[in-house]
């Protein structure tokens, strides 16, 4: 099938995009691009485009890798375009086509630029958490419809919708539940149970045997997350558990565009200052292959995840709970994020408080070496995840996407006074930089430019 070519048939075009890195080994925003796709692709024809990188192809939707060029040809097949990230920001002119747009913010990425900036001095970090708030309000400005992954964030995001005259009487009259604006999506589980083709922890890993206890961190360790108490409360723990190890399971990110975080540098000179790299704690140090996660997850005992009190943490969706969720593992996390109530309300594990290595210990302790509460536990987690699969998790992007519409305040023309006077200031330097009289002075801004930069450097 050729990229501009729709089938002869009536069936929905649907373009996916993401900005991650689409192959073998998958983070985040890629496992979510290509599970999003391959439920839109029951109903629809498909396609799953990265504006990074793409090495692998799927039976029931075309996958590739597009750069601008490309994605203009994309965009123009797609009755409906479904993206993540700075899709928006990269290729601005999406924003003036007549697809219907579905802005996936399952991500309050502007949150986490809060804490993921921390490397970066006061001005930059200034500047990239501005552009990010500007990133996220470009796609608040154009979707059609939106999705994020819990009722809290749909809280925090009605408020920016609000902020950005998104919530307006065309809006509010169609559904004044705004449901039909912005709706609930989250991370699911895989549909189909876990299977282990082999053994990737014990007895895999050279220092790791077939009969330790293990616990697994299961993803990437980032500038938000709190590897340095785990690994306190594991020193602690493997005093009277010398067949104690913690693995983590993404030490480097998949996708070259992911710098290696302060996080992830700290947590292994812990470890390495503690004696314990090696013996006790383990970095994977790639990134495990999407379809052969389950050869990992299945010989752990535990999956833990733990974080800072910050902002970031109220409003995520931790996606690696999930994996933890479809293997059945019992589960100990900080906390303070969505998935802390659920787990103590439903039994799923132990919730602990924020930089609690004691509390932390214990927490482990208990459900490594306590049978009875992790077969309990394991239970009630197998049971809690049959909910979770992504064929419930993405049932209202797979309703909307059935019938797909413009946002009525879209068709009716209605914009914030924030885009208006963008608008009418673009029109405005476009209009200036065409005249005579700018190209005629075009030498002498130049000279007064590369003067002002020699003052400065004076």
């Amino acid at each position: 099938m050729s990229d501009t070519d729709a089938k002869p048939d009536e069936r929905t075009r649907i373009l996916v995009v993401t900005p991650d890195t689409l192959g073998q080994l998958m983070a985040g925003p890629a496992i979510r691009s290509w599970e999003i796709s391959k439920a839109l692709s029951q109903f629809a024809d498909v396609r799953l485009v990265s504006t990074t990188a793409s090495t692998i192809t799927a039976t029931d939707f075309h996958v590739a890798f597009a750069d601008d060029d490309a994605l203009r040809g994309h965009v123009a097949w797609a009755e409906v375009l479904v993206f993540q990230g700075h899709i928006l920001r990269s290729h601005p002119w999406i924003k003036q086509t007549d697809t219907i747009i579905v802005a996936d913010i399952y991500d309050p990425m502007h949150l986490e630029q809060l804490e993921q900036a921390k490397d970066f001095g006061p001005e930059e970090r200034l500047a990239l958490s501005i552009d990010t708030v500007e990133v996220l309000n470009d796609q608040l400005e154009r979707a059609d419809y939106l999705v994020c992954a819990s009722e809290k964030q749909r809280d925090f995001w009605l408020g920016q919708l609000a902020g950005l005259a998104r919530i307006n009487p065309a809006t509010y009259d169609r559904d004044p539940s705004l449901r039909s604006l912005l709706g609930i999506a989250p991370f699911g589980v895989q549909n189909e149970p876990p299977v282990q083709k082999r053994h990737g922890i014990k007895g895999a890993v050279d220092g790791i045997g077939p009969d330790d206890k293990v616990i697994i961190w299961g993803g990437g360790i980032y500038n938000w997350f709190d590897p340095l108490t785990l690994i306190d409360a594991v020193d602690r723990a493997r005093r009277s558990h010398p067949d104690l190890r913690l693995y983590f399971l993404g030490a480097a990110h998949p996708n070259p565009n992911i710098p290696t975080m302060r996080m992830a540098v700290a947590a292994r000179q812990r470890a390495e200052d503690l004696g314990l790299l090696g013996t006790t704690v383990f970095f994977n140090e790639s990134w495990v292959p999407y379809a052969d996660r389950a050869d990992y997850l299945l010989d752990a005992d535990l999956g833990v995840s733990t974080h800072f009190d910050h902002l970031e943490t109220a409003f995520s969706f931790r996606t690696r709970i999930l994996d933890y969720l479809w293997a059945s593992l019992p589960i100990v996390s900080t906390d303070g994020d969505t998935f802390a109530s659920l787990v103590r309300e439903n039994d799923l594990g132990r919730i602990v408080p924020p930089e609690d290595v004691e509390a932390l210990a214990s927490a482990i302790e208990e459900l490594l070496y306590d049978d009875a509460a992790r077969e309990r536990i394991s239970a009630n987690v197998r049971e809690f995840a049959k909910d979770l699969t992504w064929e419930h998790s993405l049932a209202a992007l797979v309703e909307f996407c059935k019938n797909p519409s413009p946002a009525p305040d879209r068709v009716a023309g209605i914009v914030s006074e924030r885009a208006r006077i963008d608008r009418d200031l673009r029109i405005r330097i476009a209009g200036l930089e065409s005249s005579t009289s700018w190209r005629l002075t075009r030498p002498l801004r130049a000279l007064t430019g590369r003067l002002s930069a020699r003052r400065r450097g004076l």
